[in-house]
C-alpha cells in the first residue's frame, strides 16, 4: 500500500498556503479600506481647493467658481430653460396674461397690466428686471435689493454702513441706483444675486445679507415673543437654509417717501395679518382703473405661504427641496442648480417620500390642479364683481355709495393675488391656499352684491318717505 503521509503533508501545505493567501488578501483589503477612509476624511477636511481669494467685494460668481466648480456649474445651469406644468420658461418668459386673461383686468391702472411674465432661472433675475416694460413707469432703486449682488454698493454709498447705503439706494430712482459708480468710476452693480450674497467669503457659512429681511424677521420674532432677534447670530443652520432664500422670496412694500423696502411682518405672515398691517399703515399700491378701489399688489410670498405648510412644520427648508444635497466623492454639497423639485424628484422628494416618481408627481399635480381650478373660480368672481361695480359707476353711483363694495374689492383681490403671485400654485401650503381662495370668492361675491345694492332704492325711498 502507498504511504498516506506525503499526501497528507501536501494537503497541509496547500491549506497553509491558502490560509496565508486569504490572510494576505484580507490584510490588503483592510489596508485599502483604511486608506480610502483616510483619503475621504482628508477630502472632507478640505472640501475645496483655494485657487483665488474671494472677499466681501467679489460679486462675480465666476471667480467663486474657480474655488467651487461644482456649485458654480449648478449656478450657471439656472440659465437653462425648464418647464413644469404651472411655470418655467424658454428664452423670454411668456406673458402670464396670455394664459390667464383676467390678470390684465385685475391690474388695470398698474404697471403689472403692462408686463407680467412667467418666472425663469436666477441667472436672469437682473436682466429681466432691466428689460421689463414695467420700467416705462418710474421704479425705485429699492427693487435692486433682490435682483442684484448689491451689498458692496450699499457699503460704498453708505461709507461702510450697509444700512445707510440701503436707505440711500431705496430713495433713488431705479436707473440712478443701477448706474452707481465708486470713487474710481467703476460700476458698482454688475451681477445678479451671487455667491457672496448668501455665503461668508471667509468661512463659507450661510448668512443673511439683506437689510430688509433682517429688520422684517426681527419684527416677526418680536411678535412671537422673541426679543432682540439677530438672524445671523440666532438662527440655526437648518433655518438658514430657508432664510437665505427668504431674503427675497417674500411679500414687501416701499415705505414712505424714501421708498424704504419693508417686509410687512410685524403682525405675522398670514395673508390677513399682512393685510391688517397694511390697513394700519394706510398703505395702497394703486387705485384700480375701473372700480377706483385702493388696492394691494402681492409680490411673491413664497416664504409666507411656506410658513403655513406641512414642510415648514416639519423643519424642511427651501434648500432641502430646491437645492437638495448631492454626493461628490466624500463631499456632500447642495445642488446650486436651483429649480422646481418636480424636475429633480429623485433627490428633492424621494429622500423622504418613499414612493415612485410617478406617484410623487401625481400627488403634486393633484394639489396644483385643484388650486388652479379654485383660483379660476376666484378670478371669475372678481371679474363679475368688476362688472357690477363698473355698471354701478356708469349708472351714477358715488364713492360713498360704493364704499362697502370697494373695501371688499381690496380684500378679495389681495387674497386672489396672494395665491396667484406665489410660485408654488398652492403646493407650499395646500389647505392655506384653499382657505385664502375661498375667502377671495366670498369677498368678491359680497362686493358684487354691495355694488348692486348701491343702486337699489331703499324701501323708504320707494314709498316716497324721507327720514327726519
Amino acid at each position: 500500500m502507498d504511504d498516506p503521509q506525503p499526501v497528507n503533508g501536501r494537503r497541509r501545505a496547500f491549506a497553509l498556503v491558502a490560509l496565508f493567501a486569504i490572510i494576505g488578501l484580507a490584510t490588503f483589503g483592510v489596508a485599502a479600506l483604511l486608506m480610502s477612509i483616510f483619503e475621504r476624511k482628508q477630502e472632507a477636511k478640505n472640501p475645496y481647493l483655494k485657487l483665488v481669494e474671494v472677499t466681501e467685494e467679489t460679486t462675480d460668481p465666476e471667480k467663486w467658481g474657480m474655488n467651487f466648480p461644482s456649485q458654480y456649474d449648478g449656478y450657471k445651469r439656472t440659465a437653462e430653460s425648464a418647464k413644469t406644468h404651472f411655470g418655467g420658461s424658454d428664452t423670454l418668459p411668456s406673458q402670464k396674461a396670455e394664459k390667464e386673461p383676467w390678470l390684465k383686468r385685475m391690474f388695470a391702472g398698474y404697471a403689472f397690466s403692462m408686463d407680467y411674465r412667467d418666472r425663469r432661472g436666477h441667472a436672469f433675475m437682473l436682466f429681466d428686471q432691466e428689460h421689463t416694460d414695467r420700467q416705462k413707469k418710474p421704479q425705485p432703486g429699492a427693487c435692486l435689493q433682490c435682483h442684484a449682488s448689491i451689498i458692496p454698493a450699499y457699503r460704498a454709498i453708505g461709507n461702510g454702513d450697509v444700512q445707510k447705503g440701503f436707505e440711500a439706494v431705496c430713495a433713488m430712482s431705479y436707473q440712478q441706483a443701477h448706474d452707481l459708480v465708486d470713487a474710481s468710476g467703476k460700476k458698482l452693480i454688475n451681477h445678479p444675486v451671487s455667491c457672496v450674497d448668501c455665503h461668508d467669503p471667509s468661512t463659507m457659512k450661510l448668512r443673511v445679507t439683506r437689510p430688509a429681511f433682517m429688520t422684517g424677521i426681527k419684527a416677526l420674532k418680536a411678535k412671537e415673543g422673541v426679543a432682540d432677534y439677530d438672524v445671523n447670530r440666532d438662527a440655526t443652520r437648518q433655518e438658514m437654509r430657508t432664510f437665505a432664500c427668504a431674503q427675497c422670496h417674500v411679500e414687501y412694500y416701499f415705505k414712505g417717501p424714501g421708498k424704504l423696502l419693508t417686509y410687512p411682518w410685524a403682525k405675522g405672515t398670514k395673508v390677513e395679518e399682512i393685510e391688517a398691517y397694511y390697513d394700519e399703515q394706510n398703505f395702497t399700491d394703486w387705485k384700480h382703473a375701473e372700480s377706483g378701489a385702493p388696492l394691494l399688489k402681492a409680490q411673491h410670498p413664497e416664504f409666507e405661504m411656506w410658513s403655513q405648510g406641512i414642510h415648514a412644520r416639519n423643519g424642511v427648508s427651501c434648500a432641502d427641496c430646491h437645492m437638495p444635497f448631492k454626493r461628490e466623492g466624500a463631499i456632500k454639497v447642495s445642488d446650486h442648480h436651483v429649480r422646481s423639485p418636480m424636475l429633480n424628484i429623485a433627490r428633492a422628494c424621494q429622500q423622504c417620500h418613499h414612493v415612485s416618481e410617478s406617484e410623487m408627481q401625481a400627488r403634486v399635480e393633484t394639489i396644483q390642479n385643484r388650486t388652479h381650478d379654485l383660483m379660476e373660480r376666484a378670478a371669475k368672481s372678481l371679474m363679475d364683481m368688476l362688472d357690477e361695480i363698473t355698471k354701478a359707476r356708469k349708472a351714477g353711483a358715488t364713492d360713498a355709495q360704493l364704499e362697502a363694495a370697494l373695501k371688499l374689492h381690496r380684500r378679495a383681490q389681495w387674497r386672489l393675488d396672494f395665491v396667484a403671485a406665489e410660485n408654488s400654485m398652492g403646493f407650499h401650503a395646500p389647505q392655506e391656499s384653499a382657505r385664502i381662495l375661498g375667502e377671495a370668492i366670498d369677498f368678491a361675491r359680497q362686493a358684487q352684491l354691495e355694488a348692486r345694492a348701491a343702486l337699489t332704492p331703499s324701501p323708504d325711498a320707494k314709498a316716497g318717505n324721507s327720514k327726519p
